[in-house]
């Protein structure tokens, strides 16, 4: 986050529309709204998570515009609700954001993609991983999907932010690299502390609140 009106041009401000639209949408029809509306707990998990990343991302550093650094969270909020009301979880606490006037509302779409919508896919990409790998310990789930999973995505969607910004024009490359990108193995390190000490918190004393927890997988 941290974008201003003159970063992006005319045709990735479309470009980032579409396609947090099509991403949007099919959220919406993969999430589990029956249950959510039967279930308490969810929705209490659900506004929750929200509302701490809406306070957790007005924390943030940086010098330009564009290349903040702040906590994502988001890998923590994936594996509790699974992808796709997390990502509704995301764009509540976007909302919030914007309307407390840290982030234009015309860049909501370029934010919700980059904060919210590409972490939760690259942590729930990297949860099926883990699946497929057919591991029985349950610090696999704990270290590669809420460890390695966080600092995976918000690599990536640091990557993704810089990319965009650079074919943009509104920065050199070095300055990207100077700025950004020497900074961003740092960046992943206390993002995979917070994620990773959420979720195991959660594992120990909630564990029925991960949603994307199978216990009977585990040994």
């Amino acid at each position: 986050m941290g974008m201003t009106l003159n970063l992006l041009s005319s045709a990735q401000w479309i470009g980032t529309t579409v396609l947090f639209l099509v991403i949007l949408v099919v959220a919406v029809r993969r999430a589990d709204w029956q249950r959510l509306k039967d279930d308490q707990a969810i929705q209490h998990t659900l506004f929750g998570a929200a509302v701490a990343l809406a306070v957790l991302w007005q924390i943030r550093a940086g010098l330009s515009p564009g290349l903040t650094i702040h906590i994502f969270a988001m890998t923590a909020v994936t594996l509790l609700l699974g992808w796709s009301l997390a990502v509704m979880a995301g764009l509540l606490a976007l909302l919030m954001v914007v309307v407390t006037g840290r982030e234009p509302w015309q860049l909501f779409a370029a934010n919700g993609l980059i904060t919210v919508m590409v972490p939760a896919l690259v942590s729930h990409a990297i949860m099926g991983w883990e699946r497929r790998r057919g591991f029985r310990n349950f610090f696999a789930y704990i270290f590669f999907c809420g460890f390695f999973g966080a600092a995976i995505s918000v690599a990536v969607a640091g990557c993704s932010m810089v990319l965009m910004l650079w074919i943009s024009g509104a920065y050199a490359w070095e300055d990207l690299v100077h700025e950004y990108l020497r900074y961003l193995p740092l960046i992943m390190l206390p993002e995979a502390f917070v994620n990773g000490t959420v979720v195991t918190g959660f594992m120990v004393f909630h564990p029925e609140r991960l949603l994307t927890l199978d216990p009977r997988r585990y040994r």
